[in-house]
């Protein structure tokens, strides 16, 4: 045992590189993805047509963002990462770790560009749109095609096209939704005991990610359904990335990723010798006893079944005999 901990502890400084090298074209990707939405929060978004009467819903008064900008890659990213590394001083798993923040990462990062994308091909007008055109509070409309003359500041008038859909809500549902889907499997939320106290530790992360959406709408910054397609998207995506690298959290084998039984079941064909996995931070013994924990439950779960069933089929044998 002592050997296992040390082992583990060597893993942060000599192995974590090793195992984040295996996915290096992983990292490349998400690299080209933060590339792409810096270019898309920097050219134009498409002006739509916004004539005299269509001024009713975007009079709205322009008010300070509730939560600033810089304060959603903290909810959306860093309070994930920091559970995350709770879970790692916990198990001592590199392969949890790494896959978990990877797909995190991934959950945020393909978020951002799908909505930057959407909002810079949509160009939606945002409810406070009028103030952002014309801060004098005088509309200027041009005579022959009665499209809006705007005279305000470049860059707000162009923040003031890109409402559909909303960024503070799909970064933050993509990246508290992934934190949802990683607790429900690390807690076992689904292991059919009825610990309901398990859910309200799972929807948490959902209920700050739909404040955060609340808050757009109250700020005026963005239509419901601009709010409404965020979280759509945001949810969608980081269900994608979870599953891309941990099993559902209803399935018994849900409290560790998808890597971690592959290595296990190579360890098992002689592929990987038992040195391999302890230098990796995991040791053999608690490999072993989760494996097996988590099999013994599906056996036994299936042992109950059969044990429920066979006497009624032998009531609905006797009746057939009778």
């Amino acid at each position: 045992m002592p050997d296992t901990i040390q082992l583990g502890r060597q893993t942060i400084r000599q192995h974590g590189a090793q195992v984040a090298r295996i996915h290096m074209h992983d990292w490349l990707i998400l690299l080209l993805l933060v590339v792409i939405e810096i270019v898309l929060n920097i050219i134009e978004p498409f002006h739509r047509f916004v004539g005299a009467d269509m001024m009713t819903d975007l009079k709205y008064p322009l008010k300070e963002n509730t939560i600033p900008l810089w304060a959603v890659p903290i909810i959306a990213i860093l309070l994930p990462f920091v559970v995350i590394i709770m879970f790692f001083f916990i198990r001592r798993d590199v392969y949890d770790s790494h896959q978990a923040i990877l797909g995190l990462l991934y959950s945020v990062f393909i978020t951002g560009v799908l909505t930057d994308a959407i909002k810079d091909a949509v160009g939606r007008p945002r409810p406070d749109f009028f103030w952002r055109c014309f801060p004098d509070g005088k509309g200027v409309f041009d005579p022959v095609t009665g499209d809006v003359r705007c005279t305000g500041l470049p860059a707000v008038i162009k923040e003031g096209h890109k409402s559909f859909p909303s960024g503070h809500t799909s970064w933050s549902f993509a990246g508290l939704s992934f934190l949802a889907w990683y607790l429900s499997g690390k807690v076992k939320a689904f292991d059919r005991q009825g610990h309901v106290a398990k859910l309200c530790l799972v929807f948490l992360p959902l209920l700050v990610a739909a404040l955060v959406g609340v808050s757009r709408v109250d700020d005026y910054w963005h239509h419901w359904q601009d709010v409404f397609a965020g979280a759509l998207l945001g949810m969608v995506v980081a269900s994608f990335c979870y599953l891309q690298f941990f099993p559902p959290p209803y399935d018994l084998d849900g409290w560790g990723p998808h890597v971690y039984f592959r290595m296990l079941e190579e360890s098992r064909n002689g592929n990987q010798s038992s040195s391999n996995i302890n230098c990796l931070g995991i040791g053999q013994s608690e490999v072993e006893s989760e494996y097996v924990q988590s099999h013994h439950e599906r056996e036994t779960s299936e042992v109950m079944m059969v044990q429920d069933t066979s006497p009624r089929l032998n009531d609905m044998e006797q009746g057939r005999r009778f």
